[in-house]
């Protein structure tokens, strides 16, 4: 196998992963809150040949003298894109939309060493109850959502009427009296290229990756919702269909430098013969 049929096959295996992105974010299109991914690519180990002996030839030249000859493209990094989708009105009192790029609500999910702090833009909630005649505020995957001082949202029972005023606060009515026994938290995503996705439209942070400076708080005085809304996916749907036919066409033309590859070797096998 020549060096170009090395660079095709290994570009090959990489714009794959770019598809599987686009068609991730193509079927969640309709996604409550869902944030679209965009890929960058980088050059993989570049090999300066020197080949230009004289220097008559070298002179005068801008770019580098010799051959650049590198060995193929790899997915750099996949960007999450934070910025608010379409707003839909749907008249529930537990559907809150945020209104601020980059800030997000919190949920607790269990995992084997605990319990772990996600985020999501996502705020479709649901009332889940509990003991001693309580009930839990929690995701559409039934996940505590963190309030202020991080801890959960529990109210209890026997109100007439809840819902969720422009700074998160959970207002109840009991009787003839409304009072806010909840609040929700939200921070901000001050570097969102940290996080990653984790499914069911939420992010975490990486192990590897300290979360100093990754997030700020927001002030339940700054915080913006739009109560009876949720937020659509952010997918633009004719920039994935034009990056999806981009990176197929890539594709088909890393597997006709192979095809051709092969073609030109086996007319210098005949030849020799």
């Amino acid at each position: 196998m020549n060096r170009s049929m090395i660079q095709a096959s290994v570009t090959m295996g990489q714009l794959q992963q770019k598809l599987d992105l686009i068609g991730n974010n193509l079927s969640n299109s309709n996604t409550t809150g869902y944030k679209s991914r965009n890929s960058n690519f980088s050059s993989l180990l570049v090999q300066q040949i020197d080949n230009l002996s004289d220097d008559e030839v070298a002179r005068g030249r801008v770019t580098p003298d010799g051959i650049r000859s590198g060995t193929g493209a790899q997915l750099g990094h996949t960007n999450i894109d934070l910025r608010q989708g379409s707003l839909q009105n749907t008249g529930r009192e537990l559907d809150v939309a945020l209104l601020e790029d980059n800030h997000l609500f919190q949920v607790q999910v269990p995992t084997e060493q605990g319990t772990e702090t996600q985020y999501t833009r996502a705020g479709n909630f649901y009332l889940n109850p509990i003991e001693n005649d309580q009930v839990l505020l929690t995701n559409s995957d039934g996940y505590p959502v963190v309030g202020e001082d991080g801890d959960s949202i529990v109210l209890d029972e026997g109100f007439d009427g809840l819902s969720i005023t422009e700074n998160g606060g959970i207002l109840v009515t009991r009787g003839d009296q409304q009072v806010v026994e909840g609040q929700l938290d939200v921070i901000e995503a001050v570097r969102p290229r940290m996080l990653e996705a984790t499914g069911a439209n939420r992010f975490r942070v990486p192990d590897n990756i300290d979360q100093a400076g990754l997030f700020a708080d927001v002030a339940a005085n700054d915080q913006q919702m739009q109560s009876q809304t949720l937020e659509s996916s952010n997918v633009d749907i004719s920039k994935e269909l034009t990056d999806l036919l981009m990176a197929q066409r890539a594709y088909q033309f890393n597997a006709k430098s192979i095809s051709t590859s092969d073609q030109m070797m086996g007319l210098v096998n005949q030849l020799r013969s």
